[in-house]
């Protein structure tokens, strides 16, 4: 007799347990068996963009290119994710010597780190930002 007990009552919590694990905010289960669904992280605060490429300048261009008169716009909310990005141009040179000429990069910035930039062209909003000299 008590084995039936203990092995029903080892039955119905393991039942119940599934039953918790499973239960959504759609399924027929009460409020307080629902799997909560998790919040988003909070917004990282705005960087300091003009500090992070003047620190950080040879992640934005190559060192043998010699940035000139180097610019940055505001941050702006990734539209992909959690972190920010900014436009950054400056006059450089080729590896000959050669002025290139004004080269705008788009930094994506993610937890205080520049972690990505890319060439943009005409075509990108970069052309309509306002800048300001770092």
């Amino acid at each position: 007799m008590g084995r039936a007990i203990i092995y029903i009552a080892l039955m119905t919590s393991g039942a119940l347990v599934l039953a918790a694990c499973a239960a959504d905010s759609r399924s027929p289960v009460p409020e307080f068996m629902r799997a909560q669904a998790s919040e988003p992280p909070p917004p990282e605060p705005p960087p300091d963009v003009r500090q992070m490429v003047r620190e950080k300048l040879d992640s934005v261009f190559v060192p043998t290119s010699y940035p000139q008169q180097v610019q940055v716009s505001p941050p702006h909310h990734d539209v992909r994710g959690p972190g920010w990005t900014a436009c950054v141009r400056a006059e450089v040179t080729s590896a000959t010597g050669k002025p290139l000429g004004v080269q705008t990069y788009r930094i994506t910035i993610s937890d205080g780190v520049i972690t990505d930039r890319k060439h943009v062209g005409a075509e990108d909003n970069c052309v309509s930002e306002t800048y300001e000299p770092i």
